[in-house]
């Protein structure tokens, strides 16, 4: 079992955290992993909190979670719902049906707009509240242990790397390829380092179309329906939306053990 911690500038009121994408140190494995009052709050998540209309709100102002808390949150709802993800699948689903809608524009500055249109309007819900890797809370030691065990979710992101691992962020990966997670898209498009939206597009197109599936996987009369990739999309909306690094570093480690 390994955790992981996440070095960020202390910035909870920024919209999309400010990672310094060359620095190796941006990830640190240690061996507590998620902290007490992280692991407790994200097992409210995983209780159905998440549907909560305020937490809602404030997920799709952010694009969901900043990299850390995001990938903290599929491993708890991996580890306790024994990789049944219906929950992340629900609001990967949403987000992604934004990001479609979001590039759907036409007329003139369409780069731009669709820029501000996947800008970030708000933080991370759990910066926000001043979740740490030191933040501390009331959880029993077995739910601790439970929801610090990333193992469940680096055999789902295993069993499906074929499939997303093409739609990685050239930029997180520090890999070279064209794909990009939304911050660093909308980065490359202020730059003016973007002359044609239209794999972008395609790539979020894809993510949603599957994620989608995946999705409706859990309906009674659905159930069992999902392919590979289709779950596979889980992770590839969880990198586009939030951003690789985190995911890749878990992803790296697991090959490792």
């Amino acid at each position: 079992m390994f955790g992981f911690s996440l070095v960020l500038p202390h910035a909870a009121a920024a919209a999309d955290p400010v990672v310094d994408d060359a620095a190796p140190s941006v990830l640190r494995y240690t061996p507590e992993g998620l902290s007490e009052g992280e692991v407790n709050f994200l097992w409210w998540f995983a209780q159905g909190g998440i549907m909560d209309p305020v937490v809602r709100w404030s997920l799709r102002h952010g694009w969901g979670l900043c990299p850390r808390h995001a990938a903290g949150w599929l491993i708890v709802e991996a580890a306790f719902r024994h990789s049944y993800l219906h929950g992340p699948a629900v609001l990967y689903d949403d987000l992604m049906e934004r990001a479609v809608a979001a590039f759907d524009l036409h007329g003139p500055w369409v780069r731009e707009r669709v820029a501000r249109q996947l800008h970030a309007r708000g933080p991370c819900q759990l910066c926000a509240m001043g979740m740490t890797s030191a933040s501390r809370g009331f959880i029993r030691p077995d739910r601790l242990q439970t929801g610090r065990d990333a193992r469940p979710w680096c055999a789902f992101m295993a069993r499906t790397r074929a499939y997303w691992r093409p739609q990685v962020c050239g930029i997180c990966a520090h890999d070279g390829a064209a794909a990009r997670c939304r911050r660093h898209l909308c980065e490359d498009i202020t730059l003016g380092h973007i002359d044609s939206l239209a794999p972008h597009f395609e790539l979020a197109q894809d993510v949603a179309r599957h994620i989608h599936r995946y999705d409706g996987s859990f309906c009674c009369d659905s159930h069992g329906s999902e392919t590979l990739q289709d779950r596979a999309a889980l992770v590839s909306a969880a990198g586009w939306c939030g951003g690789w690094q985190v995911l890749l570093g878990l992803d790296a480690a697991e090959g490792q053990r």
